[in-house]
């Protein structure tokens, strides 16, 4: 089995119902129903319900551990009752039965919720953008940015544009504009200015 994940968060269905699996992600929310402790997992694809009683071995790391650690999880899929099947959840017919439970990454209590839409304030975000990012909207805000950039750029090519990535063309020259210092990895210590927009460069091209 590979060390961190068998399956991403988004792929398990009723067909893997009886297979044993191993994920890894985000604790995006837990839930304590006395007996039994829902955590929901998350990773870049989506969110993976798993479940553990206090029977396992392993449930006083599960109770003890924060939203937004990483953990690894390795158990048994199940079919969920049909009352508890979540529609909403690309996941939903199934939950995850926790043999095994590793903690990655602990993480500290939160200065902003990644669950849900609490709104924390536009200076807490900026100052914790690396937490804002995960939030569903923003995540899926920077997806939807790739895809449409994809699209155009393969719309372009499908007519005979050529992409040029003119940096790498000429060396630099200051031309107001601030320089960008790259480390060279042919030659440590050393560093080489990457220009701007090197616009003759790019009229050349089209010529």
């Amino acid at each position: 089995m590979h060390r961190y994940r068998t399956h991403t968060c988004a792929q398990l269905r009723a067909e893997n119902v009886g297979d044993t699996i191993r994920l890894s992600g985000w604790v995006h929310r837990k839930r304590d129903h006395g007996q039994l402790v829902f955590v929901d997992l998350r990773d870049h694809y989506g969110i993976t319900q798993c479940v553990i009683d206090t029977d396992s071995p392993v449930f006083q790391t599960v109770e003890t551990v924060r939203p937004e650690s990483v953990v690894i999880v390795t158990g048994r899929v199940v079919k969920r009752d049909a009352e508890t099947i979540n529609p909403k959840l690309p996941t939903g017919d199934i939950e995850v039965r926790v043999d095994s439970f590793e903690v990655e990454s602990a993480a500290d209590v939160l200065p902003l919720q990644v669950a849900g839409d609490e709104d924390a304030g536009e200076e807490t975000r900026l100052r914790y953008r690396f937490l804002d990012l995960r939030r569903e909207r923003i995540h899926q805000n920077i997806l939807l940015r790739s895809r449409v950039i994809a699209s155009i750029r393969n719309r372009m090519v499908d007519q005979g544009f050529v992409e040029f990535q003119t940096p790498i063309l000429t060396a630099s020259s200051p031309e107001g504009a601030r320089d960008f210092l790259v480390p060279s990895r042919l030659h440590p210590g050393k560093f080489y200015a990457l220009p701007q927009a090197p616009q003759q460069f790019k009229q050349l091209v089209m010529i």
